[in-house]
């Protein structure tokens, strides 16, 4: 697997993601280490997780894998703080103490003395943004932290915290939905991403796996779609645009002789300023066939085909911006 810089830093990571989302919920632990190892084994090293997923036991899971199953120093770990985890005074939230209770959270379910991207799950507007980006740079001189990234930010977010970390850590990633049925933060999260060299991470880059094609005739039984905590996850993409950009990812598929998934995730992995598209999955099976996508490159007619029927509407002031 190839692998590429996080923004403007020098951390290098695999360009795919292993999203462990699932972990501790709808994957057990065995089947989270045939992932990790099958990932591990195709060159992957960038694996993301959160202290609220599952309640911190996807944590766990990943930290009971490193060492015996995969040497810890042989991937990139990337997990998240600011989500709400308990109703405690500092059980979520991006103000000093919340932030430090959650990385030594963090830190003692992975069994690790530190994470090497630690991203802020959400925008905290109740917190002075000095006092948050002031604990990052106390995580970082602490040792705990290597490198410091966000998550879900608007463009006016992204921009304002990253000037604002002028002559501190700096931020060097940004996970954000994007596919081809998630184009809006090409109007401003990509541009300000762009200007302050920050890399970006896209969540969801199967379309929630409508992209997949999997849901062209109905709901699979066995799919997120037919689940009841993830129904209305799947069914935001479900629309009459969708269809027509999931029949073009398809018809490019069909002539491309290989999958709707390789298409659809070689299409976000090459946009410009991504750096891994984070890539989950219930089973070993449903990640090999992203693991396939490492061999696609898009020819540029069909990428500007897909880039044409996906296309949103940019009004003032972003089309001033072209």
């Amino acid at each position: 697997m190839q692998h590429r810089q996080l923004g403007r830093s020098g951390l290098r990571a695999s360009r795919m993601a292993l999203g462990t989302l699932s972990w501790g919920s709808d994957t057990d632990a065995d089947e989270a280490a045939t992932q990790l190892l099958a990932f591990v084994d195709a060159g992957g090293t960038l694996v993301d997780t959160a202290d609220v997923y599952a309640e911190g036991e996807c944590e766990r899971i990943l930290g009971g894998l490193l060492g015996d199953l995969v040497p810890r120093d042989d991937v990139v770990i990337a997990t998240k703080a600011v989500a709400r985890r308990d109703d405690g005074p500092f059980g979520g939230g991006a103000s000093r103490g919340a932030l430090l209770a959650a990385l030594e959270g963090s830190l003692r379910r992975l069994g690790v003395d530190h994470v090497d991207l630690w991203q802020l799950h959400a925008w905290d507007a109740s917190t002075p943004l000095e006092e948050t980006l002031a604990t990052i740079d106390s995580a970082v001189s602490s040792g705990k932290v290597r490198y410091a990234g966000v998550s879900n930010y608007a463009g006016w977010q992204l921009a304002t915290a990253a000037a604002a970390q002028r002559g501190r850590t700096p931020i060097v990633s940004a996970q954000v939905e994007y596919s081809l049925l998630e184009r809006g933060v090409e109007r401003e999260v990509v541009p300000a991403a762009a200007h302050h060299g920050i890399g970006l991470l896209p969540w969801a880059p199967l379309g929630r796996g409508v992209l997949t094609g999997k849901y062209r005739n109905g709901t699979p039984p066995d799919s997120r779609g037919a689940s009841a905590h993830m129904a209305g996850y799947v069914e935001q993409h479900r629309t009459e645009r969708a269809a027509r950009i999931v029949q073009a990812v398809a018809t490019a598929a069909d002539g491309l002789g290989t999958s709707p998934l390789c298409v659809a995730l070689a299409w976000v992995r090459d946009r410009p300023g991504v750096v891994a598209p984070v890539v989950g999955a219930r089973d070993t099976q449903q990640l090999a066939g992203s693991l396939a996508a490492e061999e696609l490159t898009l020819p540029p007619a069909i990428r500007a085909a897909l880039d044409d029927v996906s296309a949103i509407e940019l009004s003032y002031p972003e089309r001033r911006m072209l």
